[in-house]
């Protein structure tokens, strides 16, 4: 049986961001995890979820083989982060996709989720996954704008009285 693959090998980061040599996606810098945790939870949607810094921080820190977590880089500034569960329903599924508000509207999540379709695709996977909040129709419309289509709405998921929306994009 074969060994799985980690997931830099199984996910290749040199394809992010259609070769523009300014944006990459690599390991979160030493420090970046700290820095960015309070940073997120100040917007929205994890504020209005009520997420602390601490909690965004440790899960940014955390390293994880079939979760990894990426920073996205334009040149030596990180503009913001990810995080992905491999394997699940036959594709990955983004955790966390976040672009600090400076880099917001330069079509830094739009090569993100390419870059990942591009690399389930080519591992021979159906799908990529996403939830996002009821009320995050800023999210929502991004993703749909991305190949996205809702497939569901989970009640009550993350917090009360909210539900989040599963969304699909088939490969």
């Amino acid at each position: 049986m074969r060994e799985a693959l980690t997931p830099v090998e199984r996910y290749e980061v040199e394809v992010f961001g259609g070769g523009h040599p300014d944006v990459a996606l690599r390991a979160l810098p030493p420090g970046e995890p700290a820095r960015l945790g309070p940073l997120l939870a100040a917007m929205d949607p994890w504020a209005r979820l009520g997420y602390k810094g601490e909690a965004l921080a440790t899960y940014l820190g955390t390293i994880e083989r079939s979760a990894p977590r990426y920073a996205i880089m334009i040149g030596n500034e990180v503009a913001g982060a990810a995080g992905v569960r491999l394997n699940w329903l036959r594709g990955p599924y983004v955790q966390l996709l976040a672009l600090l508000p400076a880099y917001q509207k330069r079509k830094l999540g739009a090569a993100f989720l390419a870059w990942l379709a591009h690399e389930a695709r080519r591992h021979g996977e159906q799908n990529v996954w996403v939830l996002a909040s009821t009320f995050n129709t800023d999210a929502l419309r991004f993703y749909e704008t991305n190949g996205f289509e809702r497939t569901g709405e989970i009640p009550e998921l993350v917090a009360p009285n909210t539900s989040e929306v599963l969304l699909r994009r088939r490969l």
